[in-house]
């Protein structure tokens, strides 16, 4: 059989890896078949006019593959692989659910209203590279790491939270990790046998349920009232855990009053359960004093909670965490050597954000970003005051990135976002964030001011009343 492959001299490509490339693809597209013997090196060499080497080191790569096989005196051979005959996936493996329009488009919007954009206009570039090139000079740091995060940033994080968010914990108490996901994946390991089911609340962030969803989890959609999750709800689901955003739910943005943390908290040990309290921004609230946390109301409580840095210095930091019961951590431990987890943050972020911390940059970051996040915060308030009138009503404010804007018209929810979306402005429905159908056909949007400029946001909002209200 003659085996003559095409290489091209100009390319930038070694031949090795042609001729690698072009036997590899013949073998599992079926032009080679199984037993086929290859010419030998020397002859495969003087066909192409080329050294042997080039020849040599692709046999011995398909060799390493498992594509050929060499026998002593005899040469190589083609070794029989599975081939793919192009037979579709079966109907019911494919989703025939539209996916929900949210902010996560690569378009570039003229007015982006995007619902977790920040602004860095004010980030402290030059403190912060100073920070990291401190630690880039401790090469112990280039090692593996504490999975459970690094013991300085771990104390860190436990002071301020006890501090400014009214939180009982301890840096023994902290788990670090570099994603949401991450986070949320181990929680879901360290509650199974303990737990069985998960209530949540809907509308809500899906992140958390979906991974417990996977991990074996039974999911339950607990609906809202005006002031946060429906209790009575919660008990009749029979869930044993519960996870909530009281502080200022998404995407409804409403703050869970005291006299309803406390019931959470009674039905938590009524029902030996655990809360997952997600306080994605509770560091953001521009008017009104910051709500304390769930998880300090009471000693030893059953709450488990969740922050990060990603809104409050940047999410490229990678840096989330989670505040255990004192209950939980033997089961961390044990699940920490069992896996051996290793960190999943890097370390000289973790560092750089504890001396971040420690020497009061954090806190002065912390308030000029308020004052800066709070401004845009009004001028919106006020800009959909001037240009919608009575034709729209505002929901959520007073706290985090974004606010709730809710209307009437004629039109459907993905109409009114093409029609934005022609005219450049980023907005997202509220739909995405439903868990079950939505109770009713209410045109609701979320819409995000923290990564917009000051002085594109009444343009832009005068633009879509007047492209929605001509």
């Amino acid at each position: 059989m003659l085996i003559v492959p095409k290489l091209d001299p100009n390319s930038e490509v070694p031949y090795y890896i042609q001729l690698y490339t072009f036997f590899k693809k013949e073998i599992i597209n079926g032009g080679l078949l199984s037993g086929t013997r290859l010419p030998s090196i020397r002859v495969m060499a003087a066909q192409l006019h080329i050294s042997t080497t080039p020849v040599e080191l692709a046999y011995q790569q398909l060799l390493s593959e498992g594509f050929l096989t060499s026998k002593a005196k005899s040469g190589y051979y083609v070794q029989p692989i599975q081939t793919f005959n192009g037979i579709a996936a079966p109907s019911d493996l494919r989703s025939s659910k539209p996916y929900p329009i949210t902010a996560r488009d690569s378009y570039s919007y003229a007015y982006d209203f995007h619902i977790s954009k920040n602004d860095f206009s004010n980030f402290p570039h030059k403190i912060w590279r100073s920070l990291y090139q401190e630690q880039l000079s401790n090469t112990d740091l280039l090692q593996y790491g504490d999975p459970q995060g690094e013991p300085a940033l771990r104390d860190s994080i436990s002071t301020y939270l006890s501090q400014f968010r009214g939180l009982r914990c301890s840096a023994e108490q902290v788990v670090i990790g570099g994603d949401q996901y991450t986070i949320c994946s181990l929680l879901s390991l360290m509650l199974q046998g303990r737990t069985t089911s998960l209530g949540f609340e809907d509308p809500g962030y899906h992140l958390l349920p979906s991974t417990f969803k996977r991990n074996g989890f039974e999911v339950k959609a607990i609906p809202l009232q005006e002031d946060g999750l429906h209790v009575e709800s919660l008990y009749r689901s029979k869930a044993n855990t519960v996870y909530v955003s009281p502080s200022h739910q998404f995407p409804r943005g409403m703050t869970m009053p005291i006299a309803k943390r406390l019931a959470l908290l009674d039905w938590a040990l009524n029902t030996n359960g655990y809360i997952i309290e997600d306080d994605y921004d509770g560091e953001f609230r521009y008017h009104g004093r910051p709500i304390p946390s769930l998880q300090g109301l009471m000693e030893d409580s059953p709450v488990i909670y969740m922050g990060s840095f990603a809104q409050s210095v940047s999410p490229a930091l990678c840096i989330h965490y989670m505040i255990l019961p004192k209950a939980l951590l033997p089961i961390y431990h044990e699940l920490k050597s069992e896996l051996y987890l290793e960190h999943s943050a890097s370390r000289l972020n973790q560092i750089a954000l504890h001396y971040f911390i420690e020497r009061g940059y954090f806190e002065k970051h912390l308030r000029r970003m308020r004052l800066l996040y709070q401004r845009k915060h009004d001028i919106v308030l006020q800009a959909i005051k001037q240009h919608f009138k009575n034709k729209a009503t505002v929901s959520g404010k007073d706290a985090g990135f974004h606010i709730l804007l809710t209307l009437e018209h004629n039109n459907t929810a993905e109409q009114l976002v093409s029609v934005a979306k022609a005219a450049s402005i980023r907005i997202t429905p509220m739909t995405f964030t439903w868990w079950s159908e939505p109770e009713k056909d209410a045109l609701e949007f979320i819409l995000g001011f923290g990564g917009i400029d000051e002085d594109q946001i009444e343009e832009g909002i005068r633009t879509l009343a007047e492209i929605w209200f001509p």
